[in-house]
């Protein structure tokens, strides 16, 4: 046998060794700003499960293939856009003119190479889009017609600006503005994965908050704010009123408490959201640490969240009480 020859055998011998051996996992979230048991009840707690349930599979089924968990968190996002019961793609809150206006980012926790989008009207997958600003550009945020410009010449599918408009959010919408209530927070998804080479990564999409001004931008396509990823840390995304996440920079903000202090991600990610709760809003977040640790802190009545962990089980949970 040639020298060459025996060093690519203990090489592969050694990387099969490491994938063996590496924990693997996802947690998502389908949002933490209006979990409450009455609109859980109207649309039917089982189909909310369900929809939780489906976006894990999409997910983990990458990770426990060898998959990456940039390609992970993407299919689990995905999967919640095309769901209406969900404020990201199909079933988007509507601004104050009555459009929808959708935000996504995604980060690869391997290179903290990241790509988000914001003000989005007709791209069918913002989170797909953001992938795209990552990988194709030199560029990690794009806003509006230039973003959906950049999607259309790189062959996304575009879509009427009401497709994704649900009878359910048309009515919440018509509610508000009858009452004349102030603007409503909503909520998000997110994903975040590590994969079976170490790899971490999040990715977040919403529609924003009810009645927001068009324009509006929140937390979620915020690199740092509702989006993070460093493998030598954490993956975070979050939920619920953006201004106090951006004003407070939560996702990094865990992510430097534990490098700095080396604190557990579990007491970082409470410390952090802690932070920006104290300013007013609520909401929530996933966080997953590179040795496959999760936590999924929030201070509101619910959060519709669901994990699989390699060597942690695997659960779907709706309120405060699971």
């Amino acid at each position: 046998m040639s020298k060459s020859l025996f060093v690519s055998m203990a090489f592969l011998l050694f990387a099969g060794s490491a994938l063996a051996g590496q924990p693997y996992g996802l947690v998502i979230h389908g949002g933490a700003g209006n979990v409450t048991r009455e609109r859980v009840a109207a649309a039917g707690e089982k189909a909310y499960r369900a929809g939780l349930e489906q976006a894990l599979a999409a997910g983990y089924a990458i990770l426990e293939g060898g998959g990456s968990a940039v390609d992970a968190v993407e299919a689990a996002v995905r999967s919640m856009e095309v769901n209406p019961l969900f404020n990201a793609g199909v079933g988007a809150t509507l601004t104050r003119d009555g459009t929808h206006e959708l935000d996504a980012a995604i980060m690869d926790g391997r290179t903290l190479k990241a790509g988000s989008v914001a003000g989005i009207q007709h791209v069918k997958s913002p989170v797909g889009l953001a992938r795209l600003v990552m990988e194709k550009t030199p560029h990690v945020m794009m806003i509006g017609e230039g973003a959906e410009a950049f999607g259309k010449a790189q062959g996304l599918e575009l879509v009427p600006n009401d497709y994704f408009r649900t009878p359910a959010q048309w009515e919440a919408y018509r509610k508000l503005k009858a009452s004349q209530a102030s603007p409503t927070t909503k909520d998000t998804v997110g994903a975040v994965a590590l994969d079976r080479r170490g790899n971490l990564a999040s990715a977040t999409s919403t529609g924003g908050m009810l009645d927001k001004l068009p324009g509006r931008v929140g937390d979620a396509p915020l690199i740092g704010v509702g989006t993070y990823a460093d493998n030598r840390t954490c993956a975070v995304s979050c939920t619920g009123w953006g201004e106090f996440f951006i004003r407070t920079v939560v996702a990094y903000d865990i992510s430097a408490q534990m490098a700095y202090t080396g604190a557990p991600l579990a007491k970082a990610a409470q410390a952090s959201l802690d932070k920006a709760m104290k300013l007013g809003g609520d909401g929530g977040l996933i966080a997953l640490d590179a040795q496959g640790h999760m936590t999924m802190p929030f201070n509101t009545k619910g959060m519709f969240r669901a994990f699989h962990l390699s060597e942690g089980g695997t659960g779907v949970k709706l309120f405060g009480t699971e």
